[in-house]
């Protein structure tokens, strides 16, 4: 089965003078439905694979007020759902509010994160002006998938087979507001909490929450922090969380004059905050380290008296620009080059008896958007599976998988035009070890003009994946993934069939 749900009719002029909305980043304008048997194949998708694959990314439909950044486009989810040999895809738009006040006004309404002082109305987001599109992290939990921004936004519940937008979560969100929930969240496989943070401009500068197995709000604690920051991730262990407080952000006396003009201040240290799951304020215990940034953690962990932390650091997250036009888009490529910010797998220890920390790289080679299994998030582990970034534009064309016990590594590229999604870990069924198990991702190729989905096996991911499933349209490259097993979705087998012979 292969059907057209919905079509958008974007006001976007091609050919685009962005390159964030062209090749790789071309949004697509089409909501599809495709299922076995009338997907190509090729390979053989493994029999023990189940569960639901979900990728978000930013789709925008109109052409953007001031300048368009790759974090600015409407929210749009891709998923692949497997069970017993078969498969199905679906991709559809997060209708947040604002993507439907903007379908209705047949324009774009709200600025991008490079002018907000473009805001005619109020925004969402952490500076308060922006469109709210959950265009950025995605997980599953509370049996629902759910979606939200990177600059904080309101928490997006969808139908994890459907793809239906839900609504607003209807527990918790309204205890969030104004700020709302920022990426990333991160759930404890073991006891089902989700733990997550916010920030803004205006104190409390940063929160911290807990929401337990039950989908209910059971912790939402305010931070002290010197003032506003730009923080992007959260530590996990089985007892403790890490807080970021990092030397990116608003230039505060530009702040103080309303622009947002972000600086790297390389003289103020890193501080991270060890906060016991469900501590107060006062339980916070800061560590600094290196002045840097970080995007994307790979695993947080306890080892004896120590909290470990690893990590794709920035030494450089603001590159120097100066030598480069003001006219065009050089600037923001090497902005976000992360060759440029020299992201690389490294390791904080935080020593709780000592209060000393300690630190080191891991890889000189540039990766990010570090993976691993979701049972070992937050404990002990040995794999990280990092993606390997394009040299001079923000594309992912590479695979590389740690192995954190012996030093050794393995590595996949791809073809010449072709780049990879965020690639989750999937737990093979009768699984016996921490590697056995897959790594999916899409591929956007711009030799076929056609996405796929495409299966490594986690042990040796060198021999390329073992099954490619060819979709409907391209799959423009996304923000970030999540694999949910069966058993974090209710009744999944009886879902998955009803999905697949179109009863949603």
């Amino acid at each position: 089965m292969k059907t057209i749900s919905f079509q958008a009719s974007p006001t976007i002029v091609w050919p685009n003078e962005n390159p964030y909305l062209n090749d790789a980043w071309r949004p697509v304008d089409t909501e599809w439905t495709a299922t076995s048997p009338d997907l190509e194949i090729i390979g053989e998708i493994p029999r023990d694979l189940s569960g639901l694959y979900v990728r978000n990314g930013h789709n925008p439909v109109h052409e953007s007020i001031g300048r368009y950044h790759p974090y600015d486009g409407d929210g749009m989810v891709h998923a692949m759902a497997f069970h017993g040999g078969k498969v199905q895809y679906r991709n559809r738009w997060v209708r947040t509010v604002g993507f439907l006040a903007e379908q209705a006004a047949g324009k774009s309404l709200w600025p991008g994160i490079i002018e907000p002082r473009k805001a005619a109305l109020r925004g969402w987001g952490s500076i308060g002006a922006m469109k709210d599109n959950a265009g950025t992290d995605i997980i599953v939990h509370g049996g629902k998938i759910l979606a939200a921004m990177s600059q904080c936004s309101e928490p997006y519940r969808i139908s994890p087979f459907s793809l239906e937008t839900t609504g607003v979560e209807p527990n918790w969100a309204r205890a969030l507001f104004p700020r709302g929930i920022c990426s990333h969240f991160k759930v404890d496989e073991h006891t089902g909490h989700m733990m997550f943070f916010n920030f803004g401009e205006t104190p409390p500068y940063m929160n911290y929450g807990v929401v337990d197995r039950d989908n209910q709000l059971v912790h939402f604690e305010p931070i002290e922090l010197p003032g506003p920051r730009w923080p992007h991730d959260l530590g996990m262990t089985e007892n403790y969380c890490v807080l970021h407080d990092l030397p990116l952000f608003f230039d505060p006396e530009r702040l103080r004059q309303g622009s947002h003009r972000l600086g790297f201040w390389r003289d103020v240290p890193s501080r991270f905050g060890i906060i016991p799951r469900f501590g107060k304020n006062v339980d916070v215990r800061w560590f600094e380290a290196e002045p840097c940034y970080i995007l994307h953690l790979s695993n947080t962990f306890e080892e004896g008296d120590e909290v470990v932390m690893d990590g794709c650091i920035q030494t450089n997250p603001l590159p120097d620009i100066s030598g480069l036009p003001t006219e065009g888009y050089e600037r923001l490529k090497a902005m976000l080059d992360l060759h440029l910010q020299k992201a690389r797998m490294h390791r904080w220890r935080f020593n709780l008896r000592t209060g000393q920390t300690r630190e080191e790289d891991l890889d000189d080679q540039v990766t990010e958007f570090p993976m691993v299994n979701g049972l070992h998030n937050g404990r002990s582990y040995r794999y990280s599976y990092n993606a390997i970034p394009n040299k001079g534009f923000w594309l992912l064309e590479g695979l590389k998988k740690y192995d954190l016990l012996t030093g050794r590594t393995q590595t996949y590229m791809l073809p010449q035009g072709c780049y990879l999604s965020e690639a989750p870990f999937a737990q093979r069924r009768g699984a016996t070890a921490e590697d056995d198990g897959y790594l999916v991702t899409f591929l956007t190729n711009l030799n076929t003009g056609k996405g796929e989905c495409a299966i490594f096996d986690a042990r040796d991911i060198t021999r390329g994946p073992v099954a490619r499933i060819v979709l409907p349209q391209q799959v423009p490259t996304g923000a970030h993934a999540f694999w949910a097993t069966p058993d974090m979705l209710p009744d999944f087998e009886a879902g998955f069939e009803a999905a697949l012979q179109g009863n949603y």
